[in-house]
């Protein structure tokens, strides 16, 4: 499975997903794209899954016929975010495309 990371999500996830090939948009040259481009370019380059911090890509994108998933976490701050690790991996591991989840992390 290949998986993009968007801008905030935090890097430290990407040891918990070793099994898969994970990029970060930054590594893909792609920090300053708009979230419909950088679903597009994404799905050209075969990714998978797009996990991000976006709360609001669930109305900006209509992803009905994408190749792609959207995994969205509700907190992007690492220690919100660290013991919630397996949620965040299952929901990664088990994304459809097409489709968009929200990873409910607690705020504080």
């Amino acid at each position: 499975m290949r998986i993009l990371f968007d801008q905030g999500t935090p890097v430290q996830i990407r040891r918990s997903l070793e099994a898969h090939t994970v990029k970060t948009s930054r590594e893909q040259g792609w920090s300053t794209l708009a979230n419909s481009e950088l679903l597009r370019v994404a799905e050209e380059a075969g990714f998978d899954v797009l996990l991000t911090t976006d709360k609001n890509m669930r109305y900006q994108q209509n992803l009905e016929g994408r190749r792609i998933a959207v995994v969205v976490l509700g907190n992007g701050l690492w220690p919100f975010v660290k013991p919630m690790l397996p949620q965040v991996v299952t929901a990664v591991e088990t994304a459809i495309a097409g489709t968009l989840v929200t990873v409910d992390l607690p705020s504080r």
